[in-house]
Parts: C-alpha cells; structure tokens; sequence
C-alpha cells in the first residue's frame, strides 16, 4: 500500500521551493496580460478565456483590430511535464522519474475571423517516458500525434455561428479532458470504450462543427463527424452530434455563472469489413451499419473561488456491435463530480478532488470503474507569468466487481508552459 507519510511529504514539498519565472505564453504575450488572462491557473480556462477560444482567439468586440499572426512573433508555446510517480498495484510498488508528456501548440489568426490551432505532441520513448523502457518501441509513452489542427471562421454570423473545420475537440464535451487540472486521472467515462468499439468519446474527431451563443446566456454546438479520431473512416455513413447549454448569472459557467447543459451524440460503424481498399486514405468498405449513441447532462456551479462540475452519460451500441453478446445492445452509464477550488494571489494555489465512474452491463463488470483523485498545485514565478506548476496528485482506482483490482498512483511533477 502507497505511504501516507510519502505523500504529505509531496504535498508538503510544494511550500517548500521559491518561486521565479519569466516565461510567458504565447497569447499572454501578444496582448501583454498575465497568463490568469484565459485560465483560472493554467491549463483551465476561465469565463474570458472560454469566450476567447469561442471567438476564434480574438478578444470579443475586437474582431477586425487584432494583429494577425504575421504582425507578430510566431505564435508558438510549449507544454511539458516531468517528475517523479509511486505505483502500488496488485503485483507490487515501483516508482520512477519520468518524462509524462510534451506538446507543441501554434494559434493565431490569420485575417479577421479567421483563426487556427494546430497542437502536436512528438513521440517520446526516449528518455523513457514508458516503465517499459526507451527500447520498446511498440509502447513508447507518448505517441507521436497531431492532436488538433482546425481553422475556425468566426462571426459568420455575429456570436451566433462559428465554423470550425478539421480536427478539433469537439463541443459535446463539457469538461475539457485536455484542459483539466489532473495530469494522471482520466476522465474514466471520456476514456471507457465498448469492447471492439472503435469509437472513443474522449478523441479529438475530424469533420465541422457549428457553435455560436446568445446573450440569454444560451450556446449552443452542432457538427458532422468522421466519428473515428483520426483513424480512417470505414463506412459513407458520418457521425452526428448537438450539445446546448445555458448559462445564469453573469459568467460563462467556468468561473462565475451558473451553466446547465444536455449532450448527444449519434454514429454509425460497419458490423462488416470486406478488407479492400477503396480510397487513397485507406478506407474500406464498410458495410451493414449499426447504430450507437451517447447522451448525458452536466453542470457547473460557482461559488467564489469554489467550481463544481458533474457529468452524467448513458451509451448504446446496437447488438451488432456487441461482441460480447449479439443477442443484446451494450449498455453502459458513467460520470464524474469534481471541485475545484483557487486561491493566493493570481490563483497560486490550487486544489482538486475528483470522483468517477463507469458500469458497465453485468456481463462485463471486469471492466467497472471507480476512481478518486486528490491533487493540489503551486504555480511559481511573478505577475507577468504564473505558468510554471509544481503538481501533487493521488489516485485510488478500482477495477473489476467479483475480483476487485485496487491501484494506486501518487506522483510529483513540474508541468510548465512558455
């Protein structure tokens, strides 16, 4: 079992370490603002910055007066993470340093309206960012991915449609899992997939995506997708989904406001694959497609510093895609409740603790999740850039009902971005 002596030493060491930095974010940098501009304390946005993103990263009501990216430094930022992590699981304890991840961000716009993203996240394997070492490259710990790439055309219009074309994460996510607090929990009801489903909710997908707002406090997002990731899509048939949310009280329901809010989502994959190609992007042709749906609400209140966000979905895959089981449709629901709370100047200190789950049918319970994860963070450095964090985070997750697995992870880490 995982110390509690080792990780109040964690938890303690964060106080312990002087702080001072310089480096400031590429958007920060443009407009001459603390990174606390966007985030609440980075990676998670706040009311501004959740409305910035929503206008193509302009500033709202300046659309036409920004500097494109031509008239400024490149637009490029960078995100790492290293430390140290204590693994207690069924077959033993382990702990190591790591390297957990690094991505590469570029964003700006290009003429008025119109705006890009393009995040890429290199390969790492070595030094070892995998318990299996540099040489195994079949399972390096971080796979070289272009996680995003989109344009987005604002105001088309005005607040009430945006066009976002290409891959991107997609508006039926709530709570961004890209933009959270925990670096080690998953959202477990995002990551969850049916067996032998190729479709995973917590993906960035490729394809359009409409949004807009309204000034009752009302937005809304509609796309048309390739449902697969970036995977090739194996059928003619694309993936639907509409997400609407409504806001009360002044704020976006990031960090003040009240926000409600319904999701759907509705794609089809071939119950048959005849194995040849048919297009230069390697699709195949698909055939006999069956159905599968997800649909869930959420919310997120405020109160001062304090956020709380919950999230509840129900999934379906028609039987056709239950290989488990084709007599029936696989079944399954899920969710998460977590609190955040900020505090210290310029949101130094920050604390979470989050709760998930997921059950799925009863003849698949070894795949039953239930995890809790406590973490707290402390940014360093002076007003200009608060973007370096020292993170402690513990998680307990149990898997399985008739013969329950319990793991535990406690970890120390820097994650910082310039």
């Amino acid at each position: 079992m995982l110390r509690i002596k080792w990780f109040l030493i964690l938890l303690a060491s964060l106080f312990l370490i002087p702080g001072e930095g310089s480096a400031i974010p590429a958007f920060a940098k443009k407009y001459g603002f603390n990174c606390n501009m966007c985030h609440t304390a980075f990676a998670k946005l706040n009311d501004f910055g959740q409305r910035y993103r929503d206008n193509g990263y302009q500033i709202p009501g300046q659309a036409g007066g920004e500097k494109s990216i031509f008239e400024t430094p490149p637009p490029i930022a960078l995100r790492a993470m290293t430390g140290v992590t204590l693994y207690d699981g069924p077959d033993g304890t382990t702990s190591g340093f790591n390297i957990f991840g690094f991505d590469l961000l570029a964003a700006g716009v290009l003429h008025k309206d119109i705006s890009f993203l393009l995040i890429y996240t290199p390969r790492i394997d070595e030094p070892a960012g995998s318990w299996q070492g540099p040489e195994n490259s079949a399972n390096p710990g971080q796979m070289g991915a272009l996680e995003a790439v989109n344009l987005v055309f604002s105001n088309v219009i005005q607040d009430v449609l945006n066009l976002r074309v290409g891959k991107f994460e997609p508006g039926y996510h709530p709570f961004s899992s890209k933009r959270k607090y925990q670096l080690f929990t998953p959202y477990e009801v995002y990551a969850f997939t049916a067996p032998f489903q190729s479709y995973n909710f917590d993906d960035n997908q490729i394809g359009v995506e409409a949004s807009g707002h309204f000034r009752s406090g009302l937005k809304y997002s509609l796309g048309l997708l390739n449902g697969t990731g970036a995977n090739p899509d194996n059928n003619t048939a694309k993936d639907l989904y509409g997400a609407l949310s409504q806001t009360f009280g002044k704020g976006d329901g990031q960090s003040a406001g009240q926000r409600i809010g319904l999701f759907g989502y509705y794609g089809w994959q071939p119950a048959k694959i005849t194995g040849n190609l048919i297009a230069p992007t390697g699709e195949t042709a698909g055939s006999d497609n069956a159905a599968f749906y997800r649909f869930g609400v959420d919310a997120s209140l405020n109160w001062q510093t304090l956020n709380l966000q919950a999230l509840y979905m129900l999934g379906q895959d028609d039987k056709k895609l239950n290989a488990l089981d084709h007599t029936q449709a696989f079944k399954y629901s899920g969710g998460l409740v977590q609190l955040d709370w900020a505090g210290l100047a310029n949101n130094r200190l920050v604390a979470s603790a989050l709760y998930n789950w997921v059950k799925p049918p009863d003849y698949n319970l070894i795949n039953k999740v239930n995890t809790i994860a406590l973490l707290t963070r402390y940014y360093l450095g002076d007003w200009s850039a608060v973007n370096v964090s020292l993170h402690a985070e513990f998680q307990h997750r149990q898997t399985g009902e008739l013969r329950k697995v319990k793991e535990n992870l406690g970890a120390l880490a820097l994650d910082f971005a310039f």
